[in-house]
């Protein structure tokens, strides 16, 4: 492992080895919480996932990863699945010598969450899932291609400079292939079966989530460790464009202050089961 002083005061830049790959990760170097771990979405590194991330860092240690083939982490030969991303993430714990962790995933890194979570809830003390895109909404390919280009005039232009680079290097083919299979991956089909406690938390403004009454349902069958906050002009990257905001809902979560809202940032709210 070699590690060097990161993007700002209380960070490192550090080189991680996961089942032979070398893995970038950012770590915040205090707190003693229980770790948090931020996952990206498809084509993308970790990067923009840092503005939340250091609003949460005085909560305990924050690792954001770029997963094996992106970002600053070393190119695989073959792009990986989602259930082989939720083992590397696994690996990346062990090595990280984190024995349970917050998953803290925006869109395809909810569902390698949920697969996680699924596959290993001990090693997950509560999850955290922004803007779970995947399931019937976003079938066929062609209609969530189209939702996906409306998001990108939805989102703040501060975003371009940090995702293009990522998305050019990824290259267009592999991110075709992997956002075909997020689309089907039944994200919020799978939340109502969550093993342990999470929060979901979605933009009013994401052309890649279901509408209203779709989320209202899902809040209603969802099981009582399962809560749904919506964070309103918010699109598809929260973690990016509404950090104050993500910060603030997640920080009243685990701190069990959620309940009927008073303890909210302005502009969030929790989805009514009605």
């Amino acid at each position: 492992m070699r590690a060097h002083p990161g993007p700002g005061d209380g960070w490192v830049d550090e080189r991680r080895q996961v089942g032979g790959t070398s893995v970038h990760c950012r770590r915040s170097t205090s707190g003693d919480g229980v770790p948090i771990v931020h996952l990206h979405g498809f084509a993308i590194s970790g990067a923009y996932l840092m503005p939340t991330a250091r609003a949460l860092a005085a909560r305990g240690v924050n690792v954001v990863p770029d997963l094996p083939g992106y970002g600053r982490s070393e190119r695989r030969d073959h792009v990986l699945d989602i259930p082989a991303l939720a083992e590397c993430t696994i690996a990346l714990l062990d090595d990280l010598e984190i024995d349970e962790a917050v998953l803290v995933g925006n869109s395809m890194g909810c569902a390698i969450s949920l697969e996680v979570a699924h596959s290993a809830p001990e090693r997950v003390n509560r999850l955290v899932l922004v803007s779970p895109a995947g399931g019937v909404h976003n079938q066929p390919l062609g209609r969530a291609v189209g939702q996906l280009a409306r998001d990108v005039f939805r989102e703040s232009t501060r975003m371009f400079p940090v995702a293009l680079p990522d998305y050019v290097r990824f290259g267009p083919l592999n991110g075709l292939r992997l956002f075909a299979e997020l689309t089907r991956f039944p994200s919020l089909e799978r939340l109502v079966h969550t093993p342990v406690p999470t929060l979901a938390v979605l933009g009013t403004r994401d052309p890649l989530l279901p509408p209203p009454g779709r989320i209202r349902e899902v809040a209603r069958l969802a099981p009582e460790h399962l809560t749904v906050a919506l964070v309103d002009r918010a699109a598809h990257a929260v973690n990016f464009s509404h950090p104050v905001e993500l910060a603030g809902v997640i920080g009243a979560w685990l701190d069990d202050a959620i309940g009927d809202g008073s303890h909210l940032p302005p502009g969030v709210r929790v989805a009514a089961a009605t």
